[in-house]
């Protein structure tokens, strides 16, 4: 199944997420013009097209528009396990908050992994939801303390954990946080079917059309897009990352990661659960009715966006712990997704900041999002309706109160971007021939950058590396074909085009003049 390692440029399997591949195209339209709803969503992830589902269901009218197509962002490319257990988290979340606020934590997902299978029941939705244990294993002797610490933690809180010896999947386990009745789907089929009840009686999903900027008015807020002007009561901003960041100084407070998986077919049963193990690298695991057996899916090797440029070796690091655990017939797709982190672990959901009523930000979600993405709709539609929740002061995004500056250099650095220099025709034709084709690097050439792509026909495309977001300078990123920010996360593919924000600008061309 899928392309040759050839084609992939080495890598086995298809290109591709699964949950896409296996999920039909939407087809919704773009803004035309303009309108006035009760609320604008923008970002048509889990936690956008179910907040927008929550707040229609409750009565309100509501634009839900996405800069592409809906769900296939970091919800497409997700491994979709839904859980509570988040690794090691507890522990850590009673220290730093109390045990009030740990316990509104665990209780957010539990009850967010109760609303998915309720919807999935009301509304007999065909995404293989299951139910499974999930596993948090302790890899070495070294470790066995802090999971033994987790599982106490919480027990704590109320959550039904259990601390054992062992897991069924064949590694050394060196002591277990067992949870049971947590799930696992296929978020496209869920998420389609829930964006299919949103349009009409006011309602719209509007695709291709990107939100490029906000207007907060005392009465209303409006949204400026690619496609025309949205007019709402309130506006959530649910795009991973907040294009409307700086009242916030989200840029300050997350990290962005990129992590990796591969649909991997084994020549035995896997066991019934979900795993992750506790500490180190990352090996997660969990499997998935595909046609004719199960699909395994195992993910891992993260790093910071931006901060590795060989990311195929990330792959094949991935695929070699996967082979040393189980007898791999084949690998059929691999893919990799971007996740953000915040300061503290926790996401940001609520009030944008102190002073911003009317928007509203769910952010942050640390590779969780399945459950703290469907908890981030329930709480922001409490808060739109102007009700309390029961989990709201955790998420907090003002627990934060001091406010970093927005350099003044980042302005007068994207304003310089881009225009033409005169260089050395041998000195460019260098540079050029050191790179293969469908491949990029960031030159340095008489003082100046340049990210120089050499496509499949060996024509060179050159663009000011500069990020439109805070002009941070990208790297290029081998396996995916784009250029990555190391700050904040964006990502452009290789012709400098916007494929995921924070920016809503693409790269400035950089004319290189031959002398």
């Amino acid at each position: 199944m899928g392309e040759s390692p050839e084609r992939n440029g080495g890598l086995p399997g298809k290109a591709e997420s699964y949950w896409i591949d296996t999920s039909p195209e939407t087809g919704f339209p773009p803004l035309d013009g303009g309108g006035r709803m009760d609320v604008t969503v923008i970002g048509a992830g889990i936690a956008g097209i179910t907040t927008a589902f929550l707040l229609k269901r409750a009565g309100l009218t509501v634009a839900l528009i996405d800069a592409y197509r809906i769900a296939r962002g970091a919800t497409g490319y997700t491994t979709a396990k839904i859980t509570s257990l988040h690794r090691l988290i507890y522990t850590e979340l009673i220290d730093r908050f109390g045990e009030e606020k740990a316990r509104q934590y665990a209780g957010a997902n539990q009850a967010a992994i109760e609303t998915i299978a309720s919807l999935v029941r009301e509304y007999n939705i065909p995404c293989s939801f299951e139910r499974k244990p999930a596993y948090t294993y302790a890899e070495s002797e070294e470790s066995r303390t802090i999971v033994a610490a987790e599982a106490d933690a919480a027990k704590s809180l109320g959550l039904p954990v259990a601390y054992v010896d062992d897991i069924p999947l064949p590694v050394r386990a060196h002591g277990t946080v067992i949870l049971e009745d947590q799930a696992q789907f296929h978020p496209r089929n869920y998420l389609l079917l829930l964006a299919g009840h949103l349009p009409g009686e006011g309602s719209y999903i509007f695709e291709m059309t990107r939100a490029v900027g906000i207007k907060e008015q005392d009465d209303e807020v409006t949204v400026q897009t690619s496609r025309g002007l949205l007019s709402s009561d309130h506006v959530v901003l649910a795009t991973h990352y907040p294009i409307y960041d700086r009242p916030g100084s989200y840029f300050a407070r997350m990290r962005a990661s990129r992590s990796y998986a591969l649909g991997l077919r084994i020549d035995e049963p896997f066991p019934n659960g979900i795993f992750i193990n506790a500490a180190g690298a990352v090996h997660s695991w969990r499997s998935q009715p595909a046609g004719d057996g199960d699909m395994v899916i195992v993910t891992g090797a993260p790093h910071d966006t931006g901060k590795a440029t060989d990311t195929k070796a990330h792959y094949r690091s991935l695929e070699g712990y996967a082979r040393s655990v189980y007898p791999v017939r084949s690998v059929d797709y691999h893919w990799s997704t971007q996740d953000y982190i915040t300061a503290d672990r926790v996401p940001y959901i609520g009030r944008l900041a102190e002073g911003h009523d009317r928007v509203f930000v769910a952010t942050g979600f640390g590779k969780w999002g399945m459950a703290a993405g469907t908890a981030a709709g329930m709480i922001l539609t409490d808060l739109i309706r102007g009700r309390s929740n029961p989990w709201m002061e955790v998420f907090d995004p003002a627990r934060f109160k001091e406010q970093p500056e927005y350099p003044d250099r980042v302005q007068k650095s994207l304003q310089s971007a881009g225009g033409a220099f005169e260089v050395d025709a041998a000195r460019i034709d260098r540079e050029v021939a050191a790179i293969p084709p469908r491949e990029g690097k960031v030159v340095l050439i008489d003082g100046q950058q340049v990210a120089v792509y050499r496509d499949e026909h060996s024509r060179v495309h050159t663009l000011d590396p500069t990020c439109m977001h805070m002009a941070c300078t990208v790297a290029w990123n081998n396996a995916e074909k784009s250029w990555d920010c190391p700050c904040h996360g964006s990502r452009y593919d290789a012709y400098g085009r916007v494929i995921e924000s924070p920016t809503v600008k693409d790269l400035v061309q950089k004319e290189v003049v031959r002398r």
